[in-house]
């Protein structure tokens, strides 16, 4: 019986040495293989998946021989728990967002234009960074040719008015016709009216800011003729905006209301909570996007056109499972993680098969598969096989 007994040891010695035999052929032969620079790379990820995986069922082969060898050779040592880390699941808030650049827009931005037609300027009564208001006096283009007009319009008035009154003392002394009186009075609103007009072509010469704003741009110089558009600009900083593009896969998931976080890389990545306030109903079709835009309060360093990064949240949970997105596997049979459970008086490694929902930054949720109190291997997970016996506690 003992001679049995030995017989057996021996063999399962034997087994033991030749598996250990072929995992360190296998690793030996990876190492050529990832060292041969002339095979794609995608061909080297899958052979050493397949030597990974491999290895664990060597592992666990020895683990099992190395059990039988300890009941049937008590000199044999038992196998020895695994240290790993461990943390236990509780319901979280989980929170996705789409991370976008944009920038900052200003709802404002003027091109002031001459109200009639260009002229030669005169005087300019603003510099660029002046802080202007709707109404002020920023330039004054050339004015003679509207003064002599109203100067010839008020001595046609004068002499439509005198023509008038003697009119007027005829037809009192009953002298001469009604209508000769009428179109003497006609003669006189008219050149009133046309005065009025000479006036208001004359003030056009004045040329206003029509908003409140900054001078961001001025290039206009007194002689030149002023046109309008790029020669003066005014910004209204007071009232910005943050302005993207969405790619229209999400156009079911971004709508008017959504919270964003606005980061500005420039400024030390300072965040600013907003929300949609416009979500275009255009898809653009040359990017396939959509027009977004947030209003954002006043800040002295925010400037149109500015970079802004827009984390937009298109998916919120209240009470959901996440694990680090690093301790998800996969096999032959799809997604899991290793968990510790107790079974019979020690902690033991055990699969569990996943489904997953979204994914943001380092965490993944999960939807099935996983539960409050589970307890999931976050660290030594990586050479772990079912059913091996585990620790958290250092010897």
């Amino acid at each position: 019986m003992k001679h049995l007994t030995h017989q057996k040891t021996d063999f399962m010695k034997k087994m033991l040495t030749a598996i250990i035999l072929g995992l360190t052929v296998m690793i030996s032969s990876c190492g050529s293989s990832a060292a041969d620079k002339d095979s794609p790379l995608e061909a080297k990820k899958i052979e050493l998946s397949k030597l990974k995986d491999q290895q664990v069922k060597l592992t666990k082969q020895i683990a099992d021989l190395e059990a039988e060898l300890a009941k049937l050779d008590p000199s044999t040592k038992a196998e020895k728990a695994k240290l790993v880390a461990i943390t236990t699941l509780a319901p979280v808030s989980f929170t996705h967002y789409i991370e976008l650049q944009g920038k900052i827009d200003a709802e404002n931005i003027s091109y002031i234009a001459p109200r009639g037609n260009p002229g030669v300027v005169r005087a300019i009564y603003v510099k660029k960074g002046f802080q202007v208001k709707p109404g002020q006096l920023l330039l004054k283009l050339d004015d003679v040719v509207a003064k002599q007009q109203i100067a010839n319009a008020q001595t046609q008035l004068g002499y439509a008015r005198d023509l008038y009154q003697r009119r007027k003392n005829l037809w009192d002394q009953k002298i001469g016709a009604e209508v000769d009186l009428i179109t003497a009075k006609n003669n006189v609103d008219q050149a009133e009216n046309q005065i009025k007009i000479l006036q208001e072509q004359l003030n056009f010469t004045n040329v206003y800011s029509d908003v409140s704003g900054v001078v961001d741009d001025i290039t206009i110089k007194v002689g030149e003729i002023f046109q309008g558009g790029s020669q003066l600009r005014i910004v209204n900083t007071n009232d910005l905006k943050a302005v993207v593009l969405v790619p229209e896969v999400y156009q079911d998931r971004v709508k008017v209301g959504s919270p964003v976080k606005i980061s500005l890389p420039e400024l030390n990545n300072k965040t600013i909570n907003a929300t949609v306030r416009i979500a275009g109903k255009l898809i653009d079709p040359g990017n396939r996007s959509f027009y977004v835009e947030m209003k954002i309060p006043y800040e002295q360093d925010l400037r149109p056109n500015q970079i802004a990064i827009a984390k937009i949240q298109d998916y919120t949970a209240a009470n959901a499972i996440t694990i680090p997105v690093n301790t998800l596997q996969t096999d032959d049979k799809g997604k899991y993680v290793l968990v510790a459970v107790t079974e019979n008086g020690k902690m033991t490694a055990r699969k569990r098969m996943l489904t997953t929902g979204q994914l943001y930054d380092d965490k993944i949720e999960i939807k099935s598969g996983l539960q409050a109190g589970d307890q999931v291997i976050t660290d030594g997970f990586q050479s772990l096989y079912e059913g091996q016996l585990i620790t958290t506690q250092i010897n």
